[in-house]
């Protein structure tokens, strides 16, 4: 465990929502004092943390990952209680399931639930005669939320000045070594080309998809990881739809989700969401590839394949998409689980790498670091 003097107790590196809430914890539950937060955009939570569906999952989007279906389970509560004024419950949440090509039947969905102990009921006539018949072969109402990351973020910079966390806006983590007697040193770089070392006796790692891209003694993640460009489109629902977030599963479907900082729903659809993936390496830089990547929209051909399903989707009308990079853990690319890594790298003490696949995973993490000895 570092023991010597350092300029800080703890330095996180990103202002995304893992980022920040960890930042608060050090200073609310372990007392550390000194703490700075490095992040290299303007603002909090403004990348992955906001460019996504916005959904508070319940364990429906899972049924082919019981642990991370359960996990949501039991964190959406705790969820809702923490953050009220960011959750945005006032919709009705269908999941419907496909007749052809979808990976669980009516029945296994509803077998599923039960055994992770989500509620669902049958829709109404109303809400079932939305869907194409010969194309869904059931409709359930279920419980699910939505997020305003905008909100989130609010609460995120109010609590960790008040907690006295120094935040660096504007600034990149670029190297991390070795320092003396079990310290960590940092090199930093601001947008304006300041160049800076700090110290640390505890450093967390929590920049998403540039997790693994830092010089100096740091080493990958053990786990292996997978980038991808994703595109989440925001449109404007038709008046007939109001009021509702929509799942077709469980294969390759679509999903429709209020987006409350804007106003709209995102769609994101299994097919054409994706835009280009690869195998996560040091030195592929995920945020130039995103920049240099050409932003050609795909919202028309998933608003023609969604209107297959749902007719009064013709109606609706695109306004913008959001372009991220989306990180996942290969090793669970197959059945579609969504674990938070979260590794201590050995060679480096006192330094830790953190990835939440979803918001709710921020429990996972919480309970991880409460495993650790940092005073």
């Amino acid at each position: 465990m570092p023991t010597s003097p350092a300029d800080q107790d703890a330095i996180v590196i990103g202002g995304g929502f893992y980022g920040s809430v960890i930042a608060v914890y050090l200073a609310r539950q372990r007392g550390l004092r000194h703490i700075a937060l490095i992040e290299r955009e303007p603002a909090l939570l403004s990348r992955a943390s906001y460019n996504n569906q916005a959904r508070v999952h319940n364990g429906y989007h899972y049924p082919r990952s019981f642990t991370t279906a359960y996990r949501s389970r039991v964190n959406l509560p705790r969820f809702v209680r923490q953050w009220p004024e960011a959750v945005k419950q006032d919709f009705t949440k269908l999941y419907a399931i496909a007749r052809q090509n979808s990976k669980v039947t009516a029945r296994q969905f509803e077998r599923f639930c039960r055994e992770i102990g989500a509620r669902l009921q049958p829709a109404t006539p109303t809400l079932r005669a939305l869907f194409e018949p010969h194309l869904i072969e059931d409709v359930f109402m279920v419980e699910e939320y939505a997020f305003d990351a905008t909100r989130l973020a609010g609460w995120a910079e109010r609590e960790l000045q008040a907690c006295g966390v120094r935040i660096r806006y504007e600034t990149q983590a670029t190297a991390i070594f070795r320092g003396a007697n079990g310290t960590l040193q940092v090199t930093t770089e601001t947008s304006r080309g300041v160049r800076e070392s700090l110290s640390c006796r505890y450093l967390f790692n929590c920049t998403y998809s540039g997790l693994n891209q830092f010089q100096g003694d740091f080493s990958r993640t053990r786990t292996g990881l997978k980038q991808e460009i994703a595109e989440i489109a925001l449109v404007r629902m038709p008046s007939t739809l109001q009021g509702l977030g929509i799942t077709v599963m469980d294969g390759p479907f679509f999903s429709l989700m209020p987006f409350p900082s804007r106003g709209l729903h995102s769609l994101s659809h299994v097919r054409y969401t994706p835009h280009l993936h690869w195998d996560d390496a040091p030195g592929i830089d995920p945020y130039r590839k995103l920049e240099e990547y050409a932003h050609e929209s795909r919202v028309d051909r998933m608003l023609r394949d969604v209107a297959r399903y749902m007719p009064g989707m013709l109606e609706a009308t695109p306004v913008d998409s959001l372009f991220e990079v989306k990180t996942v853990l290969v090793k669970n690319e197959g059945d579609d689980g969504r674990p938070i890594l979260f590794e201590q790298h050995h060679e480096l003490p006192g330094c830790y790498s953190v990835l939440g696949g979803k918001i709710d995973n921020i429990y996972d993490a919480l309970d991880k670091l409460d495993e650790q000895e940092i005073a």
